[in-house]
């Protein structure tokens, strides 16, 4: 069995003996008796299954970085391949001090407009700024003009997750004036609906609409994403990711 170099093609040659494969990268491949001969078969199946899903965010006070964790667990499960990245920072440092902003996580680099033409499906993690995506989120959209240009985008799948510091402060409303950033792109928007149940839970008071997922941070930030809105992210972490695999096809 030769390991194929472009991930598409595995090779065999055998004999009139029976041969049984199985690998945990290959589907199973069983031969039976017969002249020697050499059998091609492809490979499609494994990148079908794992698309690869870039989850590209801006948080200066973690909330939303926490949710993209969760975010992530979901592609993870769900059998995709995650990278977690951060909308490149707009305010200097001094500015930042000033706001007693936390240091970046040095594990998630800064995205590039080239790193979401490389993914199969982007799950973006917006924080709300009076209704609307945050500068920094919408500074990187206002980098991908060449995309544009070039249809780079187009046919992507696309979701959103979002952090509001109250109930009435942009959960739905950050992802509707988002969504134009998508169809000028003409990627494919995927919300959640409900199909996640946890929507339905109405015994405390959670972010998360079926446009994705959401937390409150609390007027001065205080408030840290609860369990069930972490929960509701990794649903849509796997939701997405399914949905990407089968576009992948």
């Amino acid at each position: 069995v030769s390991e194929p170099k472009d991930g598409l093609f595995v090779r065999l040659y055998y004999n009139p003996a029976s041969v049984c494969l199985h690998n945990s990268k290959w589907p199973l491949a069983c031969v039976q008796k017969s002249k020697a001969k050499l059998i091609s078969f492809t490979m499609a199946e494994e990148s079908k299954t794992s698309p690869k899903v870039l989850i590209v965010y801006y948080s200066m006070y973690k909330h939303i970085e926490k949710m993209a964790i969760a975010v992530g667990k979901g592609v993870e499960a769900a059998g995709g391949k995650v990278t977690i990245m951060r909308a490149p920072e707009t305010l200097s440092e001094e500015v930042l001090e000033k706001m007693k902003a936390p240091k970046k996580n040095a594990e998630h680099k800064a995205a590039t407009p080239q790193d979401l033409a490389d993914a199969d499906a982007i799950i973006f993690g917006i924080p709300t700024r009076f209704g609307m995506a945050a500068t920094q989120m919408k500074a990187l959209i206002d980098h991908t003009g060449g995309l544009w240009m070039k249809g780079a985008l187009v046919g992507k799948p696309a979701s959103m997750f979002v952090s509001t510091a109250t109930q009435g402060g942009g959960q739905e409303t950050t992802n509707l004036t988002f969504v134009t950033q998508l169809v000028h792109h003409g990627m494919i928007y995927v919300p959640i609906g409900y199909a996640c149940k946890k929507l339905f839970d109405m015994s405390e008071v959670h972010g998360g609409s079926p446009y994705g997922a959401g937390c409150f941070a609390g007027a001065d930030g205080s408030r840290e994403p609860s369990k069930l809105e972490l929960e509701i992210a990794e649903f849509q972490g796997s939701y997405v990711t399914k949905v990407a695999a089968k576009l992948c096809k």
